[in-house]
């Protein structure tokens, strides 16, 4: 199938941003619960001279819940390895191979991977033409507009041009920007109008107000949502509704929330995980749930905190058990994780 006959008619594309150590299967079944985006991206695929690809994301792509297309991503450097790699996705059932080039975690840039390769833009060339002729569906990539400045997206747009990609995600930020900057949407808006392929918008997405402002400010086909994902699963119908049917009829009070993070809690616990392990594994979703649900971030200050289960579910008790509207799209979220899992959430 063609990458592009999947944009729907009047609305963008939308598309859950792949996240290391979220968008797994559990994670997967649960925003299929909430409707989902139309598009599921997989975790990456680490490439190296020893590396097979990882059976729990293949398990993902062959017991995938939706039904809906999904695109396997790899990370890494190494052209031979790349191209071994893409050759045995090919065999699965998936809508594209995606090339990470926007990964800003040191550890992976310091390998020149991810967007640690937006300084070599020689052997980005290189290793893009390789995939490029080992791919025979849609290829496609998700970058950052630069390492360290904007300006220098013109020069990884002109590599970009040269090869015969199908998709292209652009989050607009630099890679030295992590997730702390305001979001360069003109930067977006100039791939759009360099490139022959849809180009997929990406950033601080949170909600229907943020999705519109974002495709008017650069004329996206898309947009690839991941943290506001994470804080509001319901996102995806709501940006459906409010572009099909004009208005947002999914309108989610602090209980429902409260009801999504017990979905959450019992999905994603592997089997013979222990209560703190899950606990643990939950403040990493909460570190962004619980942002601004609170003018005081209470909420979040106290779920950080808590070491038992029992204690967790006391703390969402008592914020959450209420019948107040949750609003979703009221700023930026602070990445609130450890740095050296920035490209992760």
């Amino acid at each position: 199938m063609n990458l592009r006959a999947v944009i729907p008619a009047g609305r963008p594309l939308l598309l859950i941003a792949p996240m290391q150590d979220v968008t797994d299967l559990p994670f997967w079944r649960v925003l299929h619960r909430y409707g989902g985006p139309d598009v599921y991206f997989t975790e990456y695929f680490r490439v190296h001279g020893s590396s097979t690809p990882e059976k729990w994301i293949l398990d993902a792509i062959r017991r995938n819940p939706s039904g809906k297309p999904a695109i396997a991503q790899m990370i890494g450097q190494d052209i031979p390895h790349l191209v071994r790699t893409a050759e045995l996705l090919q065999r699965e059932n998936i809508l594209a191979i995606d090339l990470n080039i926007g990964c800003p975690a040191p550890i992976v840039c310091k390998k020149s991977s991810g967007g640690g390769l937006l300084r070599q833009l020689d052997h980005l060339d290189k290793i893009i033409g390789a995939l490029r002729a080992a791919i025979s569906g849609n290829f496609t990539l998700k970058t950052r507009i630069g390492f360290d400045a904007p300006e220098e997206f013109d020069r990884i747009l002109d590599v970009y041009e040269k090869h015969a990609i199908d998709g292209l995600t652009v989050h607009g930020r630099t890679v030295r920007e992590m997730y702390k900057a305001k979001v360069h949407h003109e930067w977006i808006a100039r791939a759009v109008q360099r490139l022959r392929c849809p180009v997929f918008a990406n950033g601080n997405i949170l909600g229907v107000d943020s999705a519109r402002e974002t495709v008017i400010q650069t004329g996206a086909a898309g947009l690839m949502i991941g943290r506001g994902a994470i804080r509001n699963p319901w996102i995806f119908d709501q940006i459906r509704e409010g572009y099909e049917q004009g208005e947002v009829r999914t309108r989610p009070t602090l209980r429902d929330l409260r009801g999504y993070i017990e979905v959450l809690y019992r999905e994603t616990r592997p089997e013979g995980f222990s209560e703190s392990l899950q606990v643990a594994k939950m403040k990493k979703y909460l570190n962004f749930i619980a942002q601004k649900i609170d003018p005081e971030e209470l909420f979040l200050h106290a779920i950080r905190r808590v070491e038992t289960e029992r204690e967790f579910w006391r703390v969402c008790d008592l914020y959450l058990c209420r019948d107040e509207p949750f609003e979703p799209d009221g700023g930026a979220l602070v990445n609130a994780g450890n740095p050296r899992h920035d490209c992760r959430l």
